[in-house]
């Protein structure tokens, strides 16, 4: 059932990109949706419309697959994502990801807003992520699906060292201050408590959000290269005296910094 539902999803989509193949898929998260306007000649395709897909309900998120070209490759853009705390099945909040593996990419480029535990981070700033730190149900629990990949997929090195370290150098060059930090993923949707920032930074973490995790374990499920990066939208740790975290602003600050990520990801894939 679920290979049916992504082999449709999968048809329906090579028909609209009029014999386009993107070799990179690209997530953009909370507030980074606009990114998608610096991908030339784009087709438009909104997610209501592709079998099996329900609508993006999230803040900031609009729902559309772009195709187009982005660092003079094919691409194929997710403005918004589906999250667990949407009440949706992992089977759902990676669907998009199996389709555009079924599609034919090579690699993928994940982002989100990410609140930060890190003292050394502030608002605005980027981090490449180097690792992650799961707390969100495993979405290839369940029956595996041979067609992508095996039962247990190796995670040791989730995040692609060669595109972290071209990342790394493309930052320098274009003067783009970028950090490379550890991800935590919870389920949402409420934000965390102040224990809970301390917990997960005492474990290892540098940033939190609710998404990224379930997209990228699917991908390295299949072999897919991966890179991703969070905007810090907001921090919590115990240098900051009264902080509240708010939706609102946190889509203000991913829109602020997304001319940074759009300028990165664009010079990385044209180096690819």
């Amino acid at each position: 059932m679920i290979q049916e539902t992504i082999s449709f999803a999968a048809d329906f989509l090579r028909g609209k990109l009029c014999g386009r193949k993107p070799v990179i898929g690209i997530i953009l998260g909370s507030g980074l949706g606009n990114l998608a306007e610096k991908i030339e000649d784009p087709i438009s395709i909104p997610y209501v419309g592709v079998p099996g897909f329900p609508a993006a309900t999230a803040i900031g998120h609009k729902g559309n697959f772009i195709s187009g070209r982005l660092g003079g490759k094919q691409v194929l853009a997710m403005q918004g994502r589906y999250h667990y705390y949407e009440g949706y099945p992992m089977t759902t909040v990676v669907l998009p990801i199996r389709v555009m593996i079924s599609l034919g990419i090579e690699y993928l480029f994940v982002s989100n807003a990410a609140g930060s535990m890190n003292p050394d981070y502030h608002i605005g700033d980027l981090m490449l992520i180097k690792d992650h730190i799961n707390m969100l149900p495993n979405p290839l629990i369940g029956p595996n699906l041979p067609e992508f990949g095996p039962r247990f997929p190796d995670m040791t090195c989730p995040y692609d060292l060669d595109l972290q370290d071209r990342m790394m150098k493309i930052a320098e060059e274009l003067e783009i201050p970028l950090n490379r930090g550890v991800y935590v993923s919870t389920t949402g949707p409420c934000y965390e408590t102040p224990a809970e920032y301390k917990f997960f930074r005492i474990i290892g973490g540098d940033a939190v959000g609710m998404s990224v995790t379930p997209e990228v374990t699917a991908a390295r499920h299949a072999g897919i290269r991966v890179l991703g990066m969070s905007v810090i939208t907001d921090v919590a740790h115990e240098a900051t005296d009264n902080y509240t975290t708010d939706e609102n602003e946190i889509v203000r600050q991913a829109d602020a910094a997304a001319h940074k990520m759009e300028r990165l990801f664009s010079k990385l894939i044209e180096s690819l």
